[in-house]
């Protein structure tokens, strides 16, 4: 009778250690277990190599000398380490002055788009005006309109006034929100302020406060994600904008980054046409491309916990 109750005891334990093997593998729910962790993990890594592979390819690529290109053996790891390749790339492209030039171009843009489309969103968000309804469908038009559709009579009011060859025609549509960046800024605001409780604008009005004070006052300080996210779209989109700055700064010798980068391939092409290919022609231009990203990749890195959780405050990823 002792042997049969410890062989049960026994049977339980074991059927309980299998439970909890069961359970830690495969989980009690279908997204709390080992398999389903793994999988996860593997698809993020599988993400994180298709991201990643083009950047430590550029990266291996502009670090290598002629007999590291010709060698086929050498892939990712070069023999050496060789910087001319990089210090060509800054000089061809005026480096300083052209990082200046997009520093000053992209600040510029964002700070105006961020004030700017910060007041549209409040006002399609928060008050009553005449056909506001009809504005809005005004504004959701700008994101069927191309800009190659506008780009022309912009061009040449931009002719008339003597702002070609400056920053300024860039500039100034910034000021006002307009175009698909815009509209899209507004959108993130008028999402962000919706959102916001009715409470704090009668408790502002009670002690006082017109629209103005509230809405710097009271609706700015809580839009700081929403600021962050369109501050940095807005940035990143200007700094990697080449269309426009080769409609307006096509002349100047000093072009910002992303017509330097093109200025170089159009150079190489020449000289390759002129005298054959080199062998350090790919290495220049993975360096022109690591000079273009390394200031916006710098810049995530330092915001992209506050970044992340501004786009999950602003509804961009519901």
């Amino acid at each position: 009778m002792f042997r049969i109750k410890l062989k049960e005891e026994q049977t339980v334990g074991m059927l309980q250690l299998l439970s909890k093997i069961r359970y830690a593998v495969i989980g009690r729910e279908a997204d709390k277990g080992l398999l389903f962790k793994l999988f996860i993990y593997l698809i993020l890594l599988d993400t994180a190599y298709i991201y990643l592979k083009p950047i430590l390819h550029m990266i291996a690529t502009m670090v290598k000398n002629a007999d590291d290109l010709l060698d086929p053996a050498v892939n990712w790891f070069p023999r050496t380490i060789y910087l001319g390749n990089l210090q060509e790339a800054w000089s061809w492209m005026k480096y300083p002055k052209a990082l200046g030039i997009s520093l000053g171009l992209s600040l510029s843009v964002a700070i105006l788009q961020t004030l700017s489309c910060a007041v549209t969103g409040y006002a399609f968000a928060r008050l009553k005006i005449p056909f506001k309804r009809v504005l809005f469908f005004f504004l959701m038009l700008t994101f069927i309109v191309p800009m190659q559709v506008t780009i022309l009579p912009n061009i040449i009011y931009a002719r008339q006034l003597g702002l070609l060859n400056t920053i300024y025609p860039i500039i100034v549509p910034a000021f006002f929100g307009l175009g698909l960046k815009g509209a899209l800024f507004v959108i993130i605001y008028r999402q962000f302020f919706s959102t916001q409780p009715k409470e704090l604008e009668e408790a502002a009005r009670i002690d006082g406060a017109g629209v103005f004070k509230i809405f710097y006052k009271v609706m700015m300080p809580l839009a700081k994600p929403a600021i962050l996210v369109v501050f940095l779209f807005s940035f990143i989109w200007t700094w990697n904008d080449f269309y426009l700055p080769s409609m307006y700064l096509s002349d100047i010798e000093t072009a910002p980054l992303s017509l330097g980068i093109e200025k170089i391939a159009s150079a190489l092409r020449q000289q390759a046409e002129a005298y054959g290919p080199s062998v350090n022609d790919e290495a220049i231009r993975m360096s022109t491309t690591f000079l273009m990203i390394i200031p916006p990749l710098l810049l995530y890195t330092f915001t992209q916990r506050w970044f992340v959780e501004g786009v999950e405050r602003t509804g961009l990823v519901e």
